[in-house]
């Protein structure tokens, strides 16, 4: 694997393992939760109703039925609830259950008064304790939490406890409490709360099990006791769970067949539902959408979802451990390698769609009764995108500037500025492109060499290469390396240049013209040494060649090899046979465009290769003609 290969995987390793790591850290320690609930009352509204409630139905006291009864103090409605539940018995109810706490009877009441008739007092609420007595009601009752000691409760009143079978309070008795979050929702219930119970209390003498969970019992559901919070599967916004109000009950003559088969064999709750009562309850349906209120749920409606919810078994559940890491590693990983090459910009919009994505799943999973972490995944994809592009650009930092001190010896300092700004910087391991590739030799060299002594060769060197490279450098050429006194050149690499074989031609240009004007240095620093004018010969050559960091541990440089290389190099040599300063292929012509003054052409072979090379005397170079 290449070093840049090896790079760009240790960022993905590093994005992902950040990811996943906060993600699942997270949902473990529930982090989020309060954007998670946000989230999942979410759910719940674009859902709307999510299926038709099969095992539980409603009798309302809603505003009509009270306005038939305006007259009666709800006090002194048992004779009401006696004869709804010998109506809900003759429809065929499973189990009726009164979510109505009877803490006073009737006939306490009315034994309170100073005038009083005690036969009437007796008589009155005998029907309702009558229906208790047989086993067909469930009754309501609330727990006050003690914070030391034992709990207490509110009760019924002692004359329908008495009329309870065998006196079984746990049995016939549930607690309608609703366990509210931080925000006051009721979203979760619990089967059995843990209750203190003094020392010596028998298990039957006070309620064990919600008021839900004990409809459920005794419908037939099996109920297991744990006091663990479980999420309520609503089964949609409020009106979802069929309804019955009760004066159609109470109402003389036949039950309406139509009544009578929505309450046939279901488990039926007794509540109210009027304007001004203060048994609502916040859900998840209570927020609305799009910035339309919702509706509050009645107590007895929220009771009724969670008898359904153990009565249909439909139980809302984490996703489990291996789904969710499963999930959290798939999403990241994409989301990682795509934070690996593009730019944060872009990093950001895949940040947005993945978040989004993860939002679906979520839906999806609640679709399906499972809880996904949403906003742990997406909390794990922010850290991923921060630890991604954060790991990314102190590499890329350090690399630029290792490339930019690295390449500040053969380019110049606008090239080496632009090639650390460009967003793809160069394979130093190597890679083909098209460039075009520029040979200068000095003519007759040995001769200096033999007419001036080593230090003066070494000055006029110096002298002219320092002419050189400025010429080469102004077009944006890459100096590849020095051979003696033979100059070697790239143009289109480290950075791409679509017009590189122009930018060669005219490099060559300005070396023909550095020569001819170091030709009068040469005079006046040698005078009188007898040295033939000063004159340089000029190939180029445009193709394919592999550029890169070449050679060995112990020595490394950048350079470019191929027959692109080699045709050049032949080409500076040809122009000694033939006669002229500047010799290019007809492939840089071809690639330099209109403009080029060409002198003479002919056709050559080349040591070293096969194929014929078609070359031209390059003379001048025609710039377009700027208008005024």
């Amino acid at each position: 694997m290449s070093p840049l290969r090896r790079k760009a995987a240790l960022v993905f390793a590093l994005a992902l393992g950040a990811g996943v790591a906060t993600g699942e850290l997270a949902a473990r320690a529930a982090l989020v939760e309060r954007i998670e609930t946000v989230y999942t009352d979410l759910w719940h509204r674009l859902a709307g109703k999510r299926f038709e409630p099969a095992h539980v139905a409603l009798v309302v006291i809603d505003e009509p039925t009270l306005a038939e009864n305006a007259d009666t103090p709800l006090v002194f409605w048992t004779p009401l609830f006696a004869r709804a539940a010998e109506r809900l018995r003759e429809a065929g109810a499973r189990v009726v259950g009164f979510d109505f706490l009877f803490t006073t009877s009737a006939e306490s009441w009315i034994a309170s008064l100073p005038l009083r008739d005690p036969a009437a007092a007796e008589q009155y609420g005998l029907p309702f304790r009558q229906a208790i007595s047989r086993g067909a009601l469930v009754l309501a009752a609330s727990r006050i939490a003690a914070v030391e000691g034992a709990d207490e409760f509110l009760l019924p009143a002692p004359e329908y406890l008495l009329a309870l079978p065998d006196l079984d309070v746990a049995a016939r008795v549930g607690l309608v409490d609703l366990p509210a979050d931080d925000d006051g929702g009721v979203r979760r219930f619990q089967v059995a709360p843990a209750i203190a119970l003094p020392p010596d209390a028998k298990g039957s003498e006070a309620p064990r099990l919600s008021f839900p969970a004990l409809i459920a019992q005794r419908a037939g559901a099996p109920v297991a006791e744990d006091a663990r919070l479980r999420p309520i599967t609503y089964a949609g916004p409020p009106g979802t769970v069929p309804s019955v109000p009760m004066r159609a009950l109470l109402a003389p003559g036949p039950l309406d067949a139509q009544v009578a088969d929505m309450l046939r064999g279901k488990a039926v709750i007794v509540g109210a539902n009027y304007p001004g009562m203060n048994d609502v309850h916040f859900t998840p349906y209570a927020a609305g959408l799009f910035g339309r209120s919702g509706r509050f749920m009645s107590g007895a409606e929220v009771q009724a979802n969670i008898a359904e919810t153990l009565l249909g078994a439909r139980i809302t559940r984490a996703a489990g451990a291996g789904e969710r890491l499963a999930v959290f590693a798939l999403l990241l990983a994409l989301a990682s390698a795509a934070f690996l090459y593009l730019s944060p910009w872009w990093g950001l919009a895949v940040l947005a769609a993945a978040a989004t994505a993860a939002a679906g799943i979520g839906l999806r999973e609640f679709a399906e009764l499972r809880l996904f972490p949403v906003a742990a995944l997406q909390l794990g994809l922010a850290a991923s995108y921060l630890v991604g592009y954060g790991s990314r650009l102190t590499r890329e930092e350090r690399e630029r500037a290792r490339v930019g001190s690295m390449f500040a010896r053969y380019v110049s300092p606008q090239v080496v500025a632009e090639l650390v700004a460009s967003p793809r910087l160069p394979e130093l391991g190597g890679r083909t492109d098209r460039v075009s590739i520029l040979f200068s030799d000095i003519r007759g060299f040995t001769t200096y060499s033999e007419k001036l002594s080593a230090p003066e060769v070494v000055e006029m060197l110096n002298a002219y290469l320092q002419r050189a490279c400025g010429a080469v450098l102004d077009e944006g050429g890459t100096i590849d390396k020095f051979i003696g006194d033979a100059i070697m050149a790239e143009f289109g690499a480290p950075v791409a240049h679509a017009d590189h074989a122009l930018r060669a031609l005219r490099a060559a240009l300005a070396l023909q013209r550095t020569a001819h004007a170091f030709a009068g240095w040469m005079e006046s620093r040698f005078p009188g040494r007898g040295l033939h004018p000063f004159r340089v010969g000029v190939g180029v050559h445009t193709g394919d060649a592999v550029i890169g960091n070449i050679g060995s541990a112990a020595r490394m440089e950048y350079t470019a090899i191929g027959d692109t290389v080699n045709a050049a190099a032949r080409l500076e040599s040809a122009t000694k046979d033939v006669h002229c300063d500047i010799l290019a292929s007809a492939a840089t012509i071809e690639a330099a465009g209109p403009g080029v003054r060409t002198g003479r052409s002919d056709l050559i072979h080349v040591k070293g290769r096969e194929q014929a090379i078609r070359i031209f005397e390059v003379l001048d170079i025609e710039e377009p003609h700027q208008p005024p």
